[in-house]
C-alpha cells in the first residue's frame, strides 16, 4: 500500500471535481498500544496500528461524511460524500472564511512512545502496582496506559494541505482500600505529548495514593452544607472543564434556546480577577495542536475576560452562523469520525494570591483535592472530590471523608473571590463527546475559593 503523503498527492487537484460547496480529506496513519491491570493481573496488553481516512462534503447547507481503511476508487469515495451532501442540503453553505494553508508540522518528540517495547512498559505497570498492593488495607487496583503515534493530511477543496504528527501517552492508576463495609479509593492521571518519560519515577507518588486510600477508613465524614471550599488545581480544572468548558461549545449553544439566552457575550459572570481561556496554541500541552481538523490555525481563546463571557469556541460552522471568529476548534478522534466542536488547554488563568492568602481569613472551611468522578446537566454539576481536608482558623487541618460538591455553574462561578498564583495543568484523563473518546485535551487552573459552595456529607 503507498504511503499517505502519495496518495494525498494523487488526490491534488481532484477535491473540486465532485458537485458541493466545499469538500475536505483527512489520510491518518496511527499506531498505539496499551496495557491494563485489573487487581494484581494483567487484563490486556497490545499494540495496533490503523491506516484511513474519510471525506466530508457540503452542498446547499447538508453534510455528507464518508470514511474508509481502502485507498482504492478513492475518488469514488468522493463523489459519495458530495452526493450525500446534496441529498441533505436543503438550503445554503456557511462556513467562516479561512486562508488556505500549506504547511508541516513535527511531532516535536524525539522518540515515538509506541516503538518502546512492550516488556518495559510492563515492568515499569508492575512495578507501581507491586508497590500498591504493598499497602496493607489495599483491596484491589486499577491501572491503564496507552499511547500513540499519529500522522494526520488534511485537503480541502480551498487549497489546504496540512501535514501535522502527534504522539501521546497517558497513564491513570487507582488504588481501593476497603475495611468491612467500608470501600475508599484514591486515584492518580499524568499524560503528556508523547513524552514517556512523564510516566517514570512515580514511586513515591503512587506510595501516598495507595496509603491515603487506606487512610480515609478511618477518616471522619463532614456534616454536609454550605462552607467556604478551596480546590486545588486538578478539581478545579475539571471544574471548568465539565462544568463551564461545554458549555462554551458553539454546538451546544447554537442548537440550544435556553443557553443562547444565558450564554450571552457580554454578560458578567464573575469577578474581574476572573479569568477563563481555551488555547490550543499553548505549547507542549496534550490538548495542543497548530491547526484544528478544518485546517483551521489554533488560538488562544478567551471565555470570561475580568468576569464578563467574551467568547466561546468554534467549528468553521458554526461561526458562520452566529457571525462569530473561528477558533481552530473543531476535533476529531480519528478519520471514523467528522470533526466538531472540542475544547483543547481549558484553564482559569493565575491571579495574585498565595495558597497561604487564600485560606488565611476562612474560620471553618474544606480544602479538596484531585477527582475520581463527576456528573453535570446543562448549568448544574456534582463533583466527587478525591481527597478533603478540613480548613481551621487559617490553617490545613485533619483529612476528611472525599466530598461531593454540587451547584449551579453560573451561581458558583460568581462565588468564586480568590484565585491563586500557582497555575498547574493536570495532564491526565480525556474528554468524551458525541461518541469520541478519549480525546486528549488538558485542563487546569490556579487553587481557587468558592464562598457558599453545597458540600454533600452526613
Amino acid at each position: 500500500m503507498p504511503d499517505i503523503a502519495t496518495i494525498a498527492a494523487s488526490l491534488e487537484g481532484k477535491l473540486k471535481k465532485p458537485r458541493a460547496d466545499y469538500l475536505e480529506v483527512r489520510l491518518e496513519e496511527s499506531q498505539t498500544s496499551h496495557i491494563t491491570y485489573r487487581g494484581r493481573n494483567l487484563e490486556s496488553i497490545g499494540r495496533s496500528s490503523a491506516t484511513g481516512g474519510c471525506a466530508r462534503a457540503l452542498a446547499k447547507g447538508g453534510w455528507g461524511f464518508t470514511s474508509f481503511n481502502s485507498f482504492n476508487r478513492l475518488y469514488g469515495r468522493l463523489v459519495l460524500a458530495a452526493g450525500q451532501a446534496r441529498s441533505a442540503g436543503t438550503g445554503k453553505s456557511a462556513l467562516a472564511a479561512v486562508e488556505p494553508v500549506v504547511d508541516n508540522v513535527p511531532s516535536g518528540v524525539t522518540k515515538n512512545p509506541v516503538t518502546i517495547p512492550l516488556a518495559e512498559k510492563k515492568r515499569l505497570l508492575e512495578e507501581y502496582n507491586d508497590i500498591i498492593w504493598s499497602v496493607p488495607g489495599i483491596r484491589t487496583a486499577n491501572i491503564g496506559y496507552s499511547d500513540s503515534r499519529k500522522k494526520v493530511i488534511f485537503l480541502s477543496s480551498e487549497g489546504s494541505r496540512i501535514t501535522q504528527e502527534r504522539a501521546d501517552v497517558a497513564l491513570r492508576l487507582t488504588a481501593i482500600a476497603a475495611k468491612d463495609s467500608e470501600v475508599q479509593q484514591v486515584g492518580l492521571s499524568l499524560g503528556s505529548r508523547g513524552n514517556f518519560e512523564a510516566i517514570r519515577d512515580l514511586d513515591k507518588q503512587v506510595t501516598g495514593m495507595a496509603r491515603h486510600a487506606v487512610e480515609l477508613l478511618s477518616a471522619p465524614q463532614v456534616k454536609g452544607g454550605e462552607y467556604t471550599v478551596v480546590l486545588d488545581p486538578v478539581l478545579a480544572g475539571v471544574f471548568v472543564h465539565e462544568a463551564f468548558g461545554h458549555l462554551s461549545e458553539s454546538d451546544f449553544v447554537y442548537e440550544n434556546d435556553r443557553m443562547r439566552e444565558i450564554m450571552v457575550l457580554g454578560k458578567q459572570f464573575g469577578a474581574g480577577h476572573l479569568n477563563i481561556v481555551d488555547s490550543a496554541a499553548e505549547p507542549g500541552l496534550r490538548g495542543s495542536y497548530k491547526y484544528d481538523d478544518e485546517g483551521v490555525r489554533a488560538v488562544k481563546t478567551y471565555l470570561i475576560r475580568e468576569g464578563k463571557l467574551v467568547g466561546r469556541l468554534h467549528s468553521r460552522e458554526t461561526a458562520a452562523k452566529m457571525s462569530e471568529n473561528t477558533t481552530g476548534n473543531a476535533r476529531a478522534i480519528s478519520y471514523h469520525f467528522p470533526p466538531i466542536v472540542r475544547m483543547t488547554n481549558t484553564y482559569i488563568e493565575p491571579g495574585k494570591l498565595s495558597f497561604d492568602d487564600i485560606i488565611a481569613d476562612i474560620k471553618e472551611g474544606l480544602y479538596v483535592k484531585n477527582w475520581y468522578g463527576g456528573v453535570t446537566s446543562m448549568e448544574m454539576f456534582t463533583f466527587s472530590a478525591g481527597e478533603a481536608y478540613m480548613i481551621r482558623h487559617g490553617k490545613i487541618a485533619e483529612a476528611v471523608r472525599p466530598v461531593v460538591l454540587t451547584g449551579n455553574v453560573f451561581t458558583t462561578l460568581k462565588n468564586i473571590d480568590a484565585v491563586g498564583n500557582d497555575l498547574d495543568m493536570n495532564q491526565g484523563g480525556g474528554c468524551g463527546k458525541g461518541g469520541q473518546m478519549p480525546l486528549p485535551v488538558s485542563n487546569g487552573s490556579p487553587h481557587i475559593r468558592i464562598r457558599h459552595c453545597l458540600v454533600g456529607g452526613k
